[in-house]
C-alpha cells in the first residue's frame, strides 16, 4: 500500500521539491497551497501524514492542525523561522515533528519514515509468495536467501509488490522510480523487468499488459 500524504505549502517550488521527493521514495501526494484548500481536500480525502507550513494564507499552520485533529492524521509542521517558541508551541499542540526550512530532502523523508512507522502505517517486511522484501534493510530474500539486487531493481519490486494486480505505466514507473527529470527511455524499464524476471524467478509473475506496461498478478 502506497502513503497517501497531503503538502500544505505557499511556496510553489518548496511545495513542488518535496513532491518530487515524495514521489521518488514511492508516496503519494496532494498540494495545497494555503490552509483553507487543505482542509477541503481532508474533508473529501483520506491523508496518511500531513506536512504543513506554519505561515500560510487564508488559514495559518497551527489553526489548520486545530482543526484537523480530529481526523487523526500524524504532521509534520514547516517553518522558515528559527524560532524555538514556535517549535515548542508546536510540539505542545500535538504535532509529530518539526522542521526548520531549508532542510535536507533525505531529512525529510527519513522523518517521515519514522512517523510513520510510530503510528504503524509502515510495514517493514513485504512478503510476494516466496519473496521477503525488508524495507528497512533495503533487502530481498527468496526462499530465505539473499537476492542481490540493484538499488533500481529493488525499488522496481517494491513498487510492484506494493500494488499488487494494479497495471503500471511504463512512464509512471520512470516518474516513481528515476524521477521526472529523466531523459531516458522506456525501454530501460524492460531491461529492469526483464532482470528482476531473472533474479526472482517471476517470469509468469510480472505479466507484461501490451501498449502500457507491467502488472505483478496474486
Amino acid at each position: 500500500m502506497i502513503m497517501k500524504i497531503l503538502i500544505v505549502e505557499d511556496d510553489v517550488p518548496i511545495s513542488d521539491l518535496i513532491k518530487l521527493n515524495l514521489s521518488m521514495s514511492n508516496y503519494d501526494s496532494r498540494q495545497a497551497y494555503n490552509g483553507k484548500e487543505a482542509l477541503d481536500m481532508i474533508e473529501e480525502e483520506t491523508f496518511d501524514l500531513a506536512i504543513i507550513d506554519v505561515m500560510l494564507p487564508k488559514v495559518d499552520g497551527f489553526t489548520l492542525f486545530k482543526k484537523i485533529k480530529g481526523y487523526n492524521i500524524p504532521s509534520i509542521f514547516l517553518t522558515a523561522k528559527d524560532s524555538i517558541a514556535d517549535k515548542v508551541y508546536g510540539l505542545k499542540m500535538g504535532a509529530d515533528d518539526y522542521m526548520t526550512k531549508p532542510f535536507e530532502g533525505v531529512e525529510l523523508l527519513a522523518r517521515i519514515e519514522n512517523v510513520l512507522r510510530h503510528y504503524n502505517k509502515v510495514e517493514n517486511i513485504l512478503r510476494y509468495k516466496y519473496i521477503e522484501i525488508n524495507l528497512q534493510e533495503r533487502t530481498v530474500k527468496q526462499n530465505g536467501d539473499f537476492v542481490k539486487l540493484t538499488l533500481k531493481e529493488f525499488e522496481l519490486i517494491l513498487i510492484l509488490v506494493q500494488n499488487k494486480n494494479i497495471v503500471l505505466t511504463r512512464e509512471r514507473l520512470l516518474e516513481k522510480i528515476w524521477g521526472y527529470d529523466y531523459i531516458g527511455e522506456t525501454r530501460t524499464i524492460d531491461s529492469h523487468i526483464q532482470r528482476i524476471r531473472k533474479k526472482l524467478n517471476l517470469k509468469d509473475d510480472i505479466k507484461t499488459v501490451f501498449g502500457l506496461g507491467y502488472k505483478l498478478e496474486e
